[in-house]
């Protein structure tokens, strides 16, 4: 499956090495002015070799539009687009041709396919995502105009690990760092435990953190399109995705209901909630507070190290992984995170208000 959404959907195609990455987008409405440089900026954040803590793949990752748009704004057809693919180094995967790599996609593609793209990891490749980061920044776009804000971050890495609720951090400082931490001295030891990692051949991995603000109430399905699922269902189609919870999450295995209900009051007219452990959603339906949630990401599985494993024919073998790969997705995978959200979030308020769910 290639295609992602109901109303508002993306179909993505292309390889890690291949010609480019691009998709096509439907249910987007029409007349939206769409700001192009905002689009460009999500890819900027999102595209290799913007740091030392990332590949040092170099992309410049502009995006081509083909059709969909006309003056700057959006006329209720397909949204084509392309980025185009520049710095590949397909020699670096030469070896990974007969050897499968542990904990990567590689024997899982040639047992599903009996055939594969060894080249950067063909379409199991993160690079995929960049076709997410448009669809997302165009959602993100239509729904800041209904008063969405989506803001994702860093919160772990590794074992270190922010101990405030997001509430306490200004989320508007994100940026100010390579790693996309709103706290600037928890954000310095992360990334010099990714340095370290990088300088080792090893990896690491962490926790991003999401928060939308504005949700109305009504969003989802008190059944099989529970908002929740959706928006779990987003995440683990990332790459290397592990986890997904939201509210209080696990930590509601530790208390009592007396402890975790979330407590009703009006607020000069309008109903709200004390508190807000259930994360924004209640009964799969967003109740109009913050939606937050955390994703776990595991350690890249491309090592810089040698690592015992088999090559095709089931031979061990000695594999020592070349070429330019991250020691930590968290930085680059925030808006990805960010972008998948969006594209949940507009699809099921188009869905709501198609009268659909």
């Amino acid at each position: 499956m290639n295609t992602f959404g109901n109303i508002y959907r993306l179909t993505s195609f292309g390889e890690s090495h291949g010609a480019g990455i691009g998709g096509v987008i439907d249910g987007c409405p029409a007349g939206i002015e769409l700001d192009l440089e905002a689009i460009q900026r999500e890819l900027n954040r999102r595209k290799p070799g913007q740091s030392r803590l990332t590949t040092p793949r170099k992309e410049d990752d502009e995006v081509q539009f083909l059709s969909g748009l006309f003056e700057g704004k959006t006329t209720g057809t397909p949204i084509g687009f392309v980025v185009w693919n520049k710095n590949q180094h397909s020699s670096d995967y030469e070896e990974m041709k007969t050897t499968y790599r542990p904990s990567h996609a590689d024997y899982t593609y040639q047992m599903k396919y009996g055939i594969r793209d060894p080249r950067g990891g063909g379409r199991s490749s993160a690079r995929e995502t960049v076709a997410r980061c448009v669809a997302g920044a165009i959602a993100k776009q239509i729904l800041a105009q209904i008063g969405i804000e989506i803001i994702a971050y860093t919160s772990q890495v590794g074992p270190i690990c922010l101990d405030k609720p997001y509430q306490a951090y200004d989320l508007s400082r994100i940026e100010e760092n390579p790693v996309r931490c709103p706290d600037q001295e928890k954000a310095e030891e992360m990334a010099k435990l990714i340095t370290e990692m990088k300088g080792k051949g090893d990896t690491i991995g962490g926790v991003i953190t999401c928060v939308a603000r504005g949700v109305p109430a009504g969003l989802g399905e008190p059944v099989f399109g529970k908002l929740h699922a959706a928006l779990g269902y987003a995440m683990l189609t990332i790459n290397a995705v592990k986890g997904f919870e939201y509210g209080d999450g696990f930590e509601f295995a530790n208390h009592r209901g007396s402890e975790r209900n979330d407590i009703f009051f009006n607020d000069n007219g309008k109903i709200s909630t004390h508190t807000n452990y259930s994360g924004g959603i209640q009964g799969g339906i967003s109740n109009g507070q913050d939606i937050y949630f955390r994703v776990a990401f595991k350690p890249v599985a491309t090592l810089l190290m040698e690592q015992p494993t088999v090559n095709i024919h089931g031979e061990d073998t000695i594999l020592k992984a070349r070429g330019r790969h991250d020691a930590c997705v968290l930085p680059r995978a925030v808006p990805i995170v960010e972008a998948m959200t969006a594209m949940t979030l507009l699809d099921y308020w188009l869905l709501r208000k198609t009268g659909t769910v």
